[in-house]
């Protein structure tokens, strides 16, 4: 069994047991990042402090193989230097996009074209200074490095009697933070990510030569890792899938009335009648899931976080945890309410745990996010 076949039984058995009603939610909360400017840091200047670099190769391997259900017919890894030019303005586009800082200038001069000798990548301290000020800003994001690994597949797909060709990339940026007066950088990031192209054929040579080109991929995945460290750098926003309970009772259909007129205060009463009224069983655990997603509709993740905590003890019960305590082994499908209803509580602890270093990040907008 794959693993999203396994996941997917395990939500099938959670959200439809029962014949219980669902209706999926998307919320849009911030995150914060990884990094806390100082909120006097407000203008920004991104610098290529890129090395040069050896022209870029291709190291080829080929396999053949091996499973039954597909069979692998080529692969070609290739190892590449991202371009920096390209890198650096869609690092520089990106920052300044999100409005964090009061400005973002680009400065796209390789700094180390001239060296004559190979050296630290990190900029001096006298570098730094030099170049803030020349620039009028007050400290510098420097691009240090993008490394590109590529794997191009063509695999035989027997069932289907198809070819696909595949490339998947993944990008590592590396990208440092330098203020002025401080010796080294304030924080170097080490991001990753990765971007896919696929293209299927009843042809092996088409399925292979209709894949983007490694020209273009470079150019495209250069862009791409430009994006990729400043989810580390700038807090940003994030959706995520919830589900609200909607059947069973009267009370659970009248509150998702509530739901749809956006009145989460009233819906969430007509659940905590449902929650007091029901001893134990999964209508008690619905509605207190559903009053734990109110409350992180209306922004109280304490309250929301309770209410979770309510909704995994009555879970708890219902996939009777306890006897599972002496088993050898235990399948996610045997406990299908408990996993779920924790899956949704860690998220809201992971929220909450995050709050505080939100709040600092954004307070130079005074908190209005």
């Amino acid at each position: 069994m794959t693993k999203y076949t396994h996941y997917l039984l395990l939500f099938c058995a959670f959200l439809f047991g029962g014949c219980q009603s669902v209706e999926p939610l998307s919320i849009d909360y911030m995150l914060p990042a990884e990094v806390s400017f100082p909120s006097n840091l407000r203008r920004a200047a991104v610098v290529n402090n890129m090395p040069p670099v050896p022209d870029n190769h291709l190291i080829i391997e080929e396999s053949k193989d091996k499973s039954k259900n597909q069979t692998e017919m080529a692969r070609k890894t290739g190892y590449f230097n991202g371009n920096a030019r390209i890198a650096l303005e869609s690092l520089a586009e990106t920052l300044a996009e999100e409005k964090y800082f009061d400005e973002v200038i680009i400065c796209d001069s390789a700094l180390r074209t001239d060296d004559k000798v190979q050296r630290e990548t990190a900029l001096s301290r006298e570098e730094v200074e030099t170049l803030t000020e020349s620039l009028d800003v007050d400290f510098l994001i420097a691009l240090e490095n993008v490394q590109i690994r590529s794997l191009r597949k063509i695999e035989f797909l027997p069932e289907w009697r198809l070819y696909t060709g595949t490339l998947d990339v993944k990008v590592y940026p590396t990208v440092k933070v330098y203020i002025p007066r401080r010796n080294g950088p304030m924080v170097t990031i080490n991001a990753q990510d990765s971007i896919f192209w696929d293209y299927t054929s009843s042809n092996m040579a088409q399925a292979g030569s209709k894949l983007i080109s490694d020209e273009e991929m470079l150019k495209e995945a250069s862009d791409f890792a430009g994006t990729v460290p400043v989810k580390q750098l700038l807090p940003y926003w994030t959706t995520a899938q919830r589900y609200l309970f909607t059947g069973g009772s009267v009370n659970m259909r009248d509150a998702a009335v509530f739901v749809r007129e956006n009145d989460w205060e009233q819906a969430i009463e007509l659940w905590k009648q449902t929650y007091e009224k029901k001893k134990k069983g999964k209508q008690k655990m619905y509605a207190a899931c559903n009053i734990a997603l109110g409350y992180e509709m209306l922004d109280s993740i304490s309250n929301a976080e309770e209410w979770a905590l309510k909704a995994q003890t009555v879970a708890y019960e219902i996939d009777k945890i306890e006897e599972m305590k002496d088993k050898a082994s235990v399948d996610a499908i045997d406990v299908p309410n408990y996993l779920a209803v924790t899956r949704y509580l860690t998220a809201l602890q992971e929220r909450k745990a995050g709050m505080p270093r939100l709040k600092a990040q954004m307070e130079r907008f005074q908190n209005d996010f």
